[in-house]
């Protein structure tokens, strides 16, 4: 899985987290440029990752990833794309 399929992947599970099927996440996209993504939804969209790609994160990496580009990287350096959504 590439980095488009793994964002595909990642824009649909922020999608259903935010009941908003327009999402679309690029490597530069931050919370706050997407409209509801706070952080009781920035949680379930990390849950709903960690289940996807079978991973877990460690709450200091949660805590650090400053775009949805750092979420890829961390996903691909573990493998998980392999496995992925």
């Amino acid at each position: 899985m590439d980095e488009t399929a793994i964002l595909a992947a990642l824009s649909r599970i922020l999608a259903e987290v935010l009941d908003d099927p327009s999402v679309n996440l690029s490597m530069t996209t931050e919370r706050a440029d997407v409209p509801g993504w706070d952080s009781f939804a920035y949680i379930n969209f990390i849950v709903g990752v960690e289940s996807a790609f079978g991973v877990k994160f460690k709450v200091a990496e949660v805590e650090s990833f400053p775009d949805v580009g750092a979420i890829v990287r961390a996903l691909i350096a573990r493998g998980a794309a392999a496995k992925g959504a």
